[in-house]
């Protein structure tokens, strides 16, 4: 198959991030997302990673200016129709994410792959709502999309080889290193680094330590980037937390989010995302 035109679905971290290495891959990119205030940020994002990038003279204002002529941005689902494949980086919630399936299959053609971004949920729970899933795949990709290299690729139970392919070839156009996971909830990255960091989130909430003491030893005691509570506010703990719920219901206690994740949750202190989470982001933390 000859992929000219993608379709992302959801115009967040994720969807803006995918949309750019698209570009980069030289596809045509319609973004769709259902709230206007959303697709402009993602575009003035875009333009942001593009912006700096010719700063670096990595790209030419030519190169940068050709693929923002690319992307296209939209709000009605309809218009995905000419994509060949189609990635869905909507939030977690496995009921919209199967609706958005089914919604796509009246709309693209029968070719046309559908791949979710999703880094929990069953890839064959969400291709039962659709009639052709053979077509349906997983493609997980890693925040900040630009530059991780990593893309888990999974296959649900009905997946097809030649879809499996055209999923790999893609990734790999992309600039991204795929490597294939089995379809399990959580697969394998989400089941280390989401617990990861909800066990910092308890190791925080029984008083062991500050949340900069938490960081601080595992940045400079397992020379990881971010500490885990660092990291949960940079993915959003509302992400953090319908992953672990996900997790919980598939594999029981062992994966029960803490008591604090939910109430900062709760109060709507998600993270960076909105200045507050674990940490204040107004100022010091």
């Amino acid at each position: 198959m000859e992929i000219s035109t993608l379709g992302v679905i959801g115009a967040g971290q994720m969807g803006s991030g995918i949309a750019e290495v698209a570009l980069d891959a030289g596809l045509k990119v319609i973004l769709r997302d259902t709230r206007e205030e959303a697709l402009q940020r993602a575009r003035a994002r875009i333009q942001r990673g593009l912006e700096k990038r010719v700063e670096k003279s990595l790209l030419s204002p030519g190169q940068r200016d050709e693929r923002m002529e690319r992307l296209y941005t939209t709000l009605e689902i309809s218009e995905l129709a000419p994509c060949q494949f189609v990635i869905e980086a909507a939030p977690e919630d496995p009921r919209l994410k199967r609706e958005i399936l089914a919604q796509l299959e009246g709309i693209v053609g029968e070719d046309t792959v559908f791949a979710s971004n999703t880094s929990s949920i069953s890839i064959t729970k969400l291709a039962s709502s659709v009639n052709r899933p053979q077509r349906v795949i997983g493609m997980h990709f890693f925040n900040p999309v630009p530059k991780m290299k990593l893309v888990e690729i999974i296959r649900g139970a009905h997946t097809s080889d030649e879809v499996f392919s055209i999923t790999w070839d893609l990734a790999q156009r992309m600039g991204k290193s795929p490597v294939e996971a089995r379809d399990f909830p959580g697969f394998i990255s989400s089941r280390l680094i989401f617990n990861y960091m909800n066990e910092g989130i308890w190791l925080l909430y029984e008083g062991l330590g500050s949340a900069e003491e938490i960081d601080s030893i595992m940045r400079m005691g397992a020379n990881h980037p971010m500490g885990p509570l660092e990291l949960a506010d940079f993915v959003g703990l509302d992400t953090v937390l319908s992953v672990m719920r996900v997790l919980e219901e598939a594999f029981g206690e062992r994966y029960r989010p803490c008591p604090l994740l939910v109430r900062l949750v709760e109060a709507g202190w998600l993270g960076r995302k909105v200045g507050k989470g674990i940490y204040s982001y107004g100022g010091a933390k």
